[in-house]
This record gives structure tokens, C-alpha cells and sequence, in this order.
């Protein structure tokens, strides 16, 4: 499952578990997505182009969930993990066996020593009885006492106090020799040295160490406080007057009556209101108030990324704020399902897949690349294993493209108000791959481009369309107007459509 990186703490009020839409939540197998404000028949799936109702996905077929990363608590969902039929946040992984035998040793021997990781074990106990004399033991001048039973015993004690008085009486002309040798030689103590000069060349051009001294002041930890659930995430600032962009699930806790504060990285703070935020994007953005003059960040292209790319991320993973983690690209144009808290409308990613560690409480924060410029919003973890606990990175996360978030921030900024761009027909997962059409929406632009119920689409442009998911992330990836080409079953034919758009009511 994924984890939303919900804020840090949160209480959720309700719903809980790994992606309970915490940020990616799919629903069961094969169920359609909803498109458009037209009801699609039962076995439809979330269309590409719009949010649908509720947050059925299908399930991912390894079973695994995808949380979002939210953090610690969720809010308004134990532990923020957003359920997504199939995706789940992060587990524990399999603890090592133990041993518990002895290993068999050779007939006569004592077996050998048990293995356990992490404590010491103490050996086994000597086996009983007399140890076997030295056959040639030194040759000593008799003395006329009465005669002893000799054993092993007075052998070995006899052998020891030999040792001792050989390896005393080195010890002493070895110590006298050294210190006769050294007498006249000066002493040196590190603590009597001075501290070295301290460095004040700038950080390396391209370094993480640049990269997190130049973003690093923009970022902003955010506290959420809602009726039912509290906790944290993170933003950066867009504007020198306090406006702020972070995921929607940071923030929706507060979307009726709630607070939300703003702690930037010298320790002020202020309060903040919700300007306005898309759960099918899962964007949005705040203005705290009463700033000014505050550092703003540089945006870059997530068009320009490519896998293998260095990348840094920044955040406040379990309240943690200020953290700054490093990795790289490790893919490109990742479909990855989540959901608004209440379930009411799924978000299909088109994410940036990314090594470097991101967990609950980063949701919202920057993902950077080396010269400095965001270029993805940090919006969701993977997880092996459902589970009530909160995940943690496993080193697959994911972010949302700066080049749609920035579309959706800025129709925010302008209007209070998004715009999702659909193509205007419900699909499912196609058996033999692709995204099965089983519905086309009425005037929308899927049946001005001729598309049919029974089409499968297989390829958008030049990407190729395995599962209807992929074809939802592949049109919201555009901005309504844009043209795409459409290729159906397999290159059997294609079709040109206009992308529409939707303007997003949150609920």
C-alpha cells in the first residue's frame, strides 16, 4: 500500500489503515472510473477524466498498498495510510529466524555455539571428568616430602604459575627498556591543540549540501488542527507575501473550522487559511498571514527530469522539521492511485518515482533537483504490507510533477478553484491490456473523437497505455485544450481528441 504522508501525528476520526485514500486508495478489481458528472454502469472504473464519486480502485495485483505519506496519527484516519483497494503503507519486514539447536558436532565433541543475532550467548559447559596429563611434563628435583596423588590439576596450576613468572618478569625489562628508550621524548595531547580554522568557502556548486542551504528557507512546517484529527506536513513558499503550496491531504483536516499554522525554518510563525485545494490532484495552497519579505522558491521542469537524476527532498518526516534526504529518479510518469480523506474522489498520480527517503510529515515539502529548482511536491509513500501501524520509506516514493501542480496552484491562486482535465469516458483494466472504454460521456470530448464503448485505448502519443489507470494519469497529466492522439487496440486505428476540462467542487 502507499502512504499519503499525512501530517505528523494526526488522530484520524474514523477511517484508518494503510491508504485508506491517505493518499492512494484503489478500489476493488475491475471497478470502473467514474467520469465526467454522468453515472457509469456498475462495472465501471475511474475515468481519466474525472474525480470520481468514491474511491473504488482496483486492487493492484501484488496485493501491495500505497500510502500516502501522512504523517504520524493521519489525519482524520489512524495513521494517515490511505487504503487503496491493493496498495498499502510501509511494514515491518520479516524478522531473521532463529536458532534455537545445536548444531550436531562430531561423535566424542561438544556440539558447537547456537547463533543469535543481536545478544551474546555464553558457551557451553566444559563436559565433566579429568583432563588428560602433559605425557613429557618438565623434569623438577624431587623433594623427600610425602608423595602426592598427581593429577591434572596440580599440572596445569604448576604450568600457570611458569607462565605468570615468564611472562612478569618480560613485562617489567620490556616496560624498562621503553621507558629508558622514551624519557627524553615530548609529549603531544590532542586536547592542548587548537581547533582548526573554520571553513567559510560556500558549499560546492550542485552538492546536497548547496542545494538544502539554497531551498531549505522556503520550506515551511505545517500544524493542522481539525475537529476530529491533527497533525502536520509540510509546503514551501510560492510568494514573498505567504503563499504557500502543499498536498490537499495536509491540509483538508482544517477545511471546515480548523487552524493551520505556519513555522518557518528561523522558528517564526503565523497563522494560515486555506486559499483553495484540488483533492483529484491532491494540491493545494494556503496564505499565512500578516508575512512579508519571505524567501521564495525557484520552481523547475519535471518535463526536463530524467531517471537516474539526483534529487533532494526536504520536509518535516515525524515532526521532524528541517530534514533534508537525498537520492535520486528512480521513475518517470508512475501511475500511482490515491484518495481524498473522505473517499469521496480518487487521485490517479502521474508521479515521479524517487529513492530518497520521504515519510510521513514530508507530504507537501519540495522534491529538488541538484541546481536548486522544485521539481515534484513529495505526496505519497510505498508500503510492502497493509497494516494498522504507520509506514515508514522503504525508498519508494512518490511526488506529483511540478508542471501540473503548478497549473493547479496557479488556477487556485486565480480563481480559488482548480480545472481537471478529462477526456470524457469511463474505463477498466482491459483483460489483454490497455483501458477497456465502457462509457463515453454525452458532448465530451471522447465521443467528438469517435470513441466507442468496447474501444480499448493502447497507447496516448508516444506512451504506451497498459491499464486504465495509466490512462487516467496520461490525460490528467495535460491541460485541458491540449490534442493527443489516441491509439485503439493495438494500432487498429486512432483517433485525434481535444482534452476538456472540469472545474473541481471539493467535498
Amino acid at each position: 500500500m502507499t502512504d499519503d504522508n499525512r501530517p505528523g501525528g494526526e488522530q484520524p476520526g474514523g477511517e484508518q489503515g494503510a491508504a485508506s485514500q491517505g493518499e492512494w486508495a484503489p478500489a476493488a478489481q475491475g471497478e470502473p472510473a467514474v467520469s465526467d458528472a454522468q453515472a457509469p454502469p456498475a462495472d465501471a472504473t475511474p475515468a481519466a477524466d474525472v474525480a470520481p464519486a468514491a474511491q473504488h480502485v482496483p486492487e493492484h495485483p501484488q496485493g501491495t498498498n500505497v500510502q500516502d505519506d501522512r504523517s504520524s496519527g493521519g489525519a482524520a484516519q489512524g495513521g494517515w495510510a490511505a487504503q487503496q483497494s491493493g496498495w498499502a503503507r510501509p511494514a515491518e519486514g520479516a524478522a531473521y529466524p532463529q536458532r534455537n539447536q545445536w548444531t550436531a558436532a562430531p561423535t566424542g565433541r561438544q556440539p558447537a555455539d547456537p547463533v543469535l543475532f543481536g545478544s551474546a550467548v555464553a558457551g557451553p559447559t566444559p563436559p565433566t571428568g579429568n583432563y588428560l596429563p602433559n605425557p613429557n611434563p618438565p623434569s623438577r628435583p624431587r623433594r623427600d616430602v610425602p608423595e602426592q596423588r598427581r593429577g591434572s590439576g596440580a599440572l596445569v596450576a604448576g604450568v600457570a604459575v611458569l607462565a605468570l613468572l615468564v611472562g612478569g618478569g618480560a613485562g617489567a625489562l620490556g616496560g624498562y627498556l621503553v621507558a629508558d628508550s622514551t624519557a627524553s621524548a615530548p609529549v603531544t595531547n590532542a586536547l592542548d591543540q587548537k581547533p582548526p580554522a573554520q571553513e567559510t568557502s560556500a558549499a560546492p556548486a550542485g552538492s546536497v549540501e548547496a542545494v538544502a542551504a539554497k531551498v531549505s528557507p522556503s520550506v515551511v512546517q505545517l500544524q493542522v488542527q481539525g475537529r476530529s484529527a491533527a497533525g502536520e506536513g509540510s509546503g514551501f513558499v510560492i510568494s514573498s507575501d505567504g503563499l504557500i503550496v502543499t498536498n490537499n491531504h495536509v491540509v483538508e483536516a482544517a477545511a471546515e473550522d480548523g487552524r493551520i499554522q505556519a513555522v518557518f525554518q528561523d522558528g517564526s510563525s503565523a497563522a494560515a487559511t486555506i486559499v483553495g485545494r484540488d483533492p483529484t490532484s491532491d494540491v493545494a495552497v494556503v496564505k499565512a498571514q500578516g508575512r512579508t519579505g519571505l524567501p521564495v522558491a525557484e520552481l523547475g521542469s519535471s518535463e526536463a527530469l530524467r531517471v537516474g537524476q539526483g534529487v533532494v527532498a526536504i520536509g518535516s518526516p515525524f515532526e521532524l522539521s528541517g530534514t533534508v534526504t537525498s537520492g535520486i529518479v528512480s521513475s518517470l510518469h508512475r501511475p500511482t492511485r490515491a484518495g481524498g480523506e473522505d473517499g469521496s474522489q480518487a487521485t490517479v498520480l502521474d508521479a515521479i518515482q524517487t529513492d530518497a527517503a520521504i515519510n510521513p510529515g514530508n507530504s507537501g515539502g519540495p522534491l529538488v533537483n541538484m541546481q536548486g529548482q522544485i521539481v515534484g511536491i513529495n505526496s505519497a509513500i510505498y508500503s510492502p504490507q497493509a497494516g494498522t501501524g504507520q509506514g515508514g520509506s522503504v525508498g519508494i516514493g512518490f511526488a506529483i510533477p511540478i508542471d501540473q501542480a503548478k497549473r493547479t496552484a496557479k488556477e487556485i491562486v486565480e480563481t480559488g478553484k482548480a480545472t481537471q482535465t478529462v477526456l470524457g469516458v469511463s474505463v477498466r483494466d482491459n483483460p489483454d491490456g490497455g483501458a477497456l472504454i465502457v462509457d463515453v460521456v454525452a458532448g465530451g470530448a471522447g465521443e467528438k473523437a469517435g470513441l466507442k464503448n468496447g474501444d480499448v485505448v493502447t497507447k496516448l502519443d508516444e506512451r504506451r497505455i497498459p491499464t486504465s489507470d495509466a490512462l487516467v494519469a496520461a490525460v490528467r497529466s495535460h491541460a485541458p485544450g491540449d490534442k493527443v492522439r489516441l491509439e485503439l487496440d493495438n494500432g487498429s486505428r486512432t483517433v485525434d481528441a481535444t482534452l476538456a476540462g472540469q472545474t473541481v467542487e471539493p467535498q
